[in-house]
């Protein structure tokens, strides 16, 4: 693959890959921009090359997934060595903005919150499924572990999330509505 059809696909695959970094990344926004920025600097610079193998989209997550462990191990160290020098490395969480408090509806946030509940495993595969369009092999292979393997991820995760969304409340019809019972969130 060339340098101009390399960065096209890229610029294509930005949203999705940035949704990916994203969800890496804890739901960081400065981590994921980080991540994605030093995943286009290694692809670009060479240091990881796309060989074929898989589908470029697929091959992109599982860089973005990889440089975001690293990312976070490298943090990890970072506050330990902090920590051991007497110094804090323990930062403030960042506040959600007006705008995006907003932004979200009730039911999704309750939706994002039974998400994260999930084991991490299943949280993965569905969303690398459902919101990055992969197929279950896809999956698999931008989280390095067997098909067979992410399918039981996938199965098991979704029928978590139905009982989570269920005992909230929210039915998992196409409407998704509240039911009069339930109390309004903040």
């Amino acid at each position: 693959m060339d340098d101009a059809e390399l960065r096209a696909q890229l610029e294509l695959l930005h949203p999705d890959s940035y949704g990916w970094a994203l969800s890496c990344c804890a739901r960081d926004h400065d981590e994921a921009e980080e991540v994605l920025q030093i995943v286009y600097l290694k692809i670009l610079a060479g240091r990881a090359q796309f060989d074929g193998r898989a589908l470029f989209k697929t091959w992109l997550f599982s860089v973005i997934r990889r440089t975001a462990i690293d990312e976070w191990r490298r943090r990890v160290v970072r506050r330990l060595a902090l920590m051991s020098h007497g110094k804090s490395g323990v930062h403030a969480a960042r506040e959600e903005t007006a705008d995006e408090m907003v932004e979200r509806s009730q039911i999704r946030a309750m939706f994002c919150r039974a998400l994260v509940a999930l084991p991490k495993r299943q949280r993965e595969v569905l969303q690398l499924v459902f919101y990055h369009d992969l197929s279950l092999q896809e999956a698999a292979d931008a989280m390095g572990v067997s098909v067979g393997s992410a399918r039981t991820h996938y199965d098991r995760g979704k029928t978590r999330l139905r009982r989570s969304m269920q005992a909230l409340g929210v039915d998992d019809e196409p409407g998704l509505e509240r039911t009069k019972t339930e109390p309004t969130l903040p």
